[in-house]
């Protein structure tokens, strides 16, 4: 049966049913539904929500059981389990005509209500209620007062439903062909718009007259409130068929002063606006959907609310470069020349940068490589992407991607929406003014998605040379040409950038630097930018290399040099203090002055204290900000053989573990190790900095080395340090990072790597510095890491040397 908004707009299923069910009266107890905020009337069909549990368990089991239910409304809405007291006492018993199991598991039933009842005393509780119930027998009296009644209330009806916009015929059919007074008032009462309370109370009345009385005075404020609806809507459309014939009108009048030349300010504006869009040089397509606009500008008033967004979106399609840019030419010797002004080293990435250049100077028009520079914080990622825009003389734009995690900031909003905008893509061009400029686009790995879209998604049509000519701006609404846009990316780690979008770019991989690149890069930018930061002049304040020095190796374990122009600037800002107060001239900074200035140093050389003693070895790793060492340590106590790791190892380093304990241990006698160790002793292996997640295979190496050198009683040698990834055949098999970890091993005072053969191909990407500081042992198999780790065994004594 149709809802009629002139009695009650809210949906039955709105009423948040906890579901339950009924049973007849009589001897058989009746089963319970309980809902909340809702009233069913005998008489009527109605569908109904069912979400409880109980209340689900209860419908299901009325209809195995082909039972009515008692559909009961509850006190206190908010109670997600009520009990037999938060129930009224009145009910209505109604038949389940239809129970439906939707796709998402939620329950919906269809009820029809059959008579009134009044609970006598509860059966039980679960896993639903059930009760003894009395039904209430209704009078069927005719008198002619209660002929009357039934009259006037079936009137009142038909005229409240006449007074809705849309009658509904069923309804007005099922009012007129009414016979009982108690049956109409509880039809009216079902969908009359008043409170659950009040539909209550029309349900605990049993007396028919005074139900009737009190429906047709509900009835009556209802018609009174449906009268004042009607009149304000015939003022209100009077209202806006005045406004209508005001801007008739207005375009009126307006037409009329431009035919006797008296045309206002809007017109010189409309003109204006039509010169740029000549001057602005657009492709055809954006031409006509410019004049398009334009024209739709003119025909409406400047009071009008769409007035200002299309002319801000006329301002938008102006404002972008459409014209094609003079090439200009790139002089390779003087961008050479930049990037060796601007970055000391990373002579791998510049030549390839010189290389990107010289294909950009032979075809211009061909489709370039789009740039991804990655590597650690603080190497210089995003000021190589302003050399290469100096180099290239074009202007520089970035465009931060960190935490952009909805299209719209790539794409733009679409102009139907308040305050739309274009995507960040299309804004950087404009703000740039040309359509060569440099766009860098940084931390592109940092991207997220959300309910709004996958932003990196929407890059892939801006990094694709194939693509990005014809690329369309939602807010624009017309193809863009970005080819020529160079396009340069930044990420820290890989692992974060899609499949498909880290296809479309050109990797370029930036490792740390060593300590001596460090120093050349403080002595030749940071010391100088950091003075003139704290306003002191390189004749009041000078930095001496070995204060340098130390800063680099006590202060900063990084693999860029941010840190280090931190720690440069403290040391300025503290001398600083004693320059501006006058009680010096000139401040001389050396290693010595720098605990007073820094205090303590933060980082020691540690290595000689690890590995002093059996089962100690020092391993190599890769981090996202560069390599480190990582010391393995292993013991024995007592116990049955069994392994212990910690460390916050991951699977894959606990996979290592054990693999190195097998190899040990089925070679325990080349090694000179009793094999009763392995029943009697449990060794516990333990990596340092628990607090910090590892994981990853490189530390095979490390950990058999450092099993053997306990299980064997022979220290590792303390001034190596090895990785690589081992099998069961005792293997060393290749692993990643190479670069970075060797970097480490010679910022730690190592001078001795051991390395997987197979990762000879990574010898010329090592820094030539580090290189020479470093002696390099290529591992075949684990038996030569043994041989060049361990220390000799201590020879025993004799009995006559004993003896003297």
């Amino acid at each position: 049966m149709t809802h009629p908004a002139f009695l009650n707009t809210r949906p039955a299923h709105a009423a948040d049913a906890g579901g339950a069910t009924g049973a007849e009266a009589g001897d058989q107890p009746l089963i319970l539904l309980p809902v909340r905020g809702f009233v069913l009337f005998p008489g009527v069909v109605l569908p109904l929500a069912v979400t409880r549990p109980a209340s689900v368990a209860a419908a299901q089991q009325a209809v195995r059981e082909g039972r009515p239910v008692g559909l009961v409304m509850q006190r206190d809405p908010a109670l997600e389990e009520p009990g037999p007291h938060d129930l009224h006492r009145t009910g209505v018993i109604a038949n389940i005509l239809r129970f439906v199991t939707a796709p998402d598991g939620t329950h919906h039933i269809v009820l029809q209500g059959e008579q009134r009842f009044r609970i006598e005393s509860f059966v039980r509780e679960k896993p639903f209620i059930t009760a003894h119930v009395q039904r209430v027998e209704e009078a069927s009296e005719r008198s002619p007062q209660m002929e009357a009644r039934f009259l006037h209330l079936q009137g009142q009806a038909i005229e409240a439903l006449e007074l809705l916009p849309q009658t509904p015929a069923e309804l007005v059919a099922a009012v007129r062909g009414a016979s009982e007074p108690g049956a109409l008032a509880d039809m009216v009462a079902a969908y009359l718009d008043i409170s659950a309370d009040e539909k209550q109370e029309l349900l605990e009345t049993s007396d028919v007259a005074t139900r009737v009385d009190r429906v047709v005075r509900l009835l009556a404020q209802r018609i009174e409130v449906l009268r004042l609806s009607q009149e304000i809507g015939r003022q209100t459309k009077a209202s806006l068929d005045e406004r209508q014939r005001e801007v008739l009108l207005r375009e009126q009048m307006a037409a009329i002063q431009k035919q006797l030349g008296e045309d206002d300010g809007n017109s010189q504006e409309i003109a204006d606006l039509e010169k740029a869009i000549t001057e602005a040089g657009m492709p055809e397509d954006v031409d006509q959907m410019a004049r398009k606009e334009l024209g739709r500008l003119r025909r409406m008033s400047d009071a009008g609310p769409e007035y200002g967004m299309v002319r801000t979106y006329l301002d938008w399609l102006i404002a972008l470069p459409w014209k094609l840019p003079e090439e200009k030419a790139i002089d390779i010797a003087e961008a050479r020349k930049i990037l060796d002004e601007d970055h000391f080293g990373l002579d791998k990435i510049k030549r390839r940068i010189v290389e990107y250049l010289a294909v950009r100077k032979l075809a211009p028009n061909g489709k370039a490589p789009i740039l991804c520079f990655a590597g650690p914080p603080g190497v210089g990622k995003t000021s190589l992407g302003q050399s290469i825009a100096r180099a290239m003389g074009r202007k520089f734009i970035r465009v931060s991607l960190g935490g952009v995690h909805d299209e719209a900031e790539i794409r733009g909003h679409r102009r139907t929406y308040v305050g739309a905008l274009p995507g960040n893509i299309v804004q950087g061009i404009r703000k740039a003014g040309t359509r060569d400029c440099v766009m860098m686009l940084d931390e592109i790995d940092k991207m997220g998605s959300g309910i709004q879209g996958d932003p990196s998604a929407a890059m892939l049509e801006v990094l694709d040379p194939e693509q990005n000519g014809t690329f369309r701006d939602n807010y624009l609404g017309v193809p863009f040409d970005l080819s020529r846009v160079v396009f340069i990316a930044t990420a820290n780690m890989l692992d974060t950038i899609p499949g498909p979008l880290r296809d479309r770019m050109e990797i370029i991989t930036l490792s740390g630097y060593t300590d001596q690149e460090k120093l050349q890069i403080a002595k030749r930018y940071l010391v100088r930018r950091q003075l003139e930061a704290n306003g002191v002049t390189p004749e009041q304040v000078e930095i001496d290399d070995a204060a340098l020095t130390g800063m680099i190796r006590a202060y900063t374990r990084e693999a860029g040099v941010r840190n280090l122009e931190r720690e440069v600037g403290r040391a300025v800002r503290h001398v600083a203090v004693d320059i501006a107060e006058g009680r010096t001239g000139k401040v001389h900074i050396g290693a010595a002055e720098l605990p007073e200035l820094l205090g303590p140093p933060i980082f020691e050389d540690e290595v000689g204290l690890r590995v002093s003693v059996p089962g100690v070895a020092t391993g190599l790793a890769w981090t996202p900000v560069g390599g480190d060492i990582l010391f393995i340590e292993a013991t024995k106590i007592p116990g049955r053989g069994g392994l212990i790791l910690t460390g916050q190892l991951g699977d894959v380093m606990k996979e290592s573990a054990q693999a190195a304990m097998s190899l040990v241990k089925s070679r325990a006698a080349e090694f000179g190790i009793d094999p009763a160790v392995f029943t009697t002793s449990d060794v516990h292996v333990h990596v340092p900095a628990g607090a910090t997640p590892k994981d990853g295979p490189s530390a095979g190496v490390a950990m058999f080395t450092a099993l053997v050198s306990l299980l064997s009683g022979r220290t590792v040698r303390k001034d190596t340090a090895m990785t690589g990834e081992i099998s069961l055949r005792g293997l060393v098999l290749p692993v990643g990072g190479i670069k970075e970890k060797v970097v480490a091993a010679a910022r730690a005072g190592l001078t001795r790597v051991m390395l997987p053969a197979r990762n000879r191909r990574d010898y010329e990407d090592i820094p030539q510095d580090v290189r020479d500081r470093l002696d390099f042992v290529w591992l075949e198999r684990v038996d030569e890491a043994i041989a060049n780790a361990l220390e000799p065994a201590a020879v025993p004594a004799s009995p006559a040397e004993a003896a003297a």
